[in-house]
């Protein structure tokens, strides 16, 4: 009975808390840090990621994009969790290899690119487009933890990077827009 009340216990009792007023915060492992911490610093990147996916989730998407973005906040929640208490994992191989199923699945649907694409098609594409830039700096964020990073960390976010790009493709094709592409030097005249 007593572990059934836990595990229906709130996990936040109270949103205000004024500890951070002085310009630190708690990890989970009770750790005070400075807010802009590299760890922070990342995390916060996680966080905004997580966010503009959750936009994008607003839009109408192809089903099979719907289900896999939000799964895919589920697993940045998890990165969240483990960038919040340094040795913890809870991304795993799976993680890893779904994003690298549904790449190879929507891959084989497309045509191959003769240039690269400007940002941009549909909103949801533009959208999809503006998270994967995120994500990208979420990896350079990253990638200065290089010794404390979870280990799928870096594999997981340059893998869902590639994701959101072709995502993006996806819902272009879907929409019935086109993909805007680079046409070199036309900006210049």
């Amino acid at each position: 009975m007593v572990s059934a009340m836990i595990d229906q216990a709130p996990r936040l009792s109270h949103i205000v808390t004024r500890s951070g007023d002085q310009g630190t915060t708690t990890l989970a492992d009770g750790a005070r840090r400075p807010k802009n911490d590299p760890r922070l610093e990342a995390l916060g990147e996680v966080d905004e990621l997580n966010s503009l996916i959750g936009l994008l989730l607003t839009e109408t998407l192809p089903r099979d994009v719907a289900e896999t973005l939000a799964a895919v906040q589920n697993d940045l929640f998890d990165l969240g969790a483990e960038l919040a208490l340094p040795g913890k994992s809870l991304l795993t191989p799976s993680h890893l290899g779904r994003l690298e199923f549904q790449l190879a699945e929507w891959n084989a649907t497309l045509p191959p690119l003769a240039e690269f694409l400007l940002p941009g098609g549909c909103r949801a594409a533009a959208q999809c487009h503006v998270a994967r830039a995120v994500c990208r700096r979420v990896e350079r964020r990253a990638v200065v933890l290089a010794g404390s990073l979870p280990p799928l960390a870096q594999p997981y976010l340059n893998r869902l990077s590639d994701l959101l790009f072709v995502a993006a493709r996806i819902i272009n094709r879907e929409a019935g827009c086109s993909e805007p592409q680079w046409q070199p030097g036309k900006g210049g005249n």
